[in-house]
């Protein structure tokens, strides 16, 4: 493979240099599925550097279902989950964020301890199904956020570029 011509000032990803894609075109929830994603390590969510797609790869299967491939024979770059504590904190700051004292302590006490993730969607869908929307628009929003910084992160899109979305994209008020 011929390496692409290196333009002065633009970043570069590991093996990759050139242009790297327009964040208006990036898939914001697939990166975001990606980096949440808890639950093995025989699947990996890729990205291409130069086309911003996202591939989704299997040991047995490859990025193709068919044919299985050796990751480091890809030209893609991998997306690794980030670590669960930091989508715990999206719980954390909901339930201490929102106005209704009497949810958002239950919902505090539903995160403590192993089993939060699930307590939380239990105390949410059973008792509070008024705060299910602002729940998913506020979860959403920090997801799409933090594939945002990542990107950036990652040299994958320009750092302005990145700075400008996280500006115009706040976390929601919440209820």
């Amino acid at each position: 493979m011929i390496p692409a011509l290196v333009r002065i000032g633009e970043p570069t990803v590991e093996g990759y240099s050139g242009r790297v894609p327009n964040l208006d075109k990036m898939n914001l929830d697939e990166i975001a599925t990606a980096l949440a994603d808890q639950t093995d390590y025989e699947h990996r969510w890729l990205i291409d550097p130069r086309t911003g797609e996202i591939a989704f790869w299997t040991a047995d299967t490859g990025i193709d279902g068919r044919t299985p491939v050796d990751l480091d024979e890809l030209d893609l770059v991998p997306i690794d989950p980030l670590p669960s504590r930091v989508w715990y904190r999206d719980m954390a700051d909901f339930a201490s964020g929102i106005s209704d004292e009497q949810a958002g302590r239950r919902l505090t006490r539903a995160i403590d301890g192993r089993g939060a993730f699930r307590r939380f969607k239990a105390e949410l869908h059973d008792h509070h199904p008024q705060l299910l929307s602002a729940w998913h628009v506020f979860h959403d929003t920090r997801a799409k956020r933090r594939a945002v910084e990542w990107l950036a992160d990652t040299a994958l899109v320009d750092d302005a570029a990145a700075e400008r979305f996280l500006a115009e994209h706040p976390d929601p008020e919440l209820p």
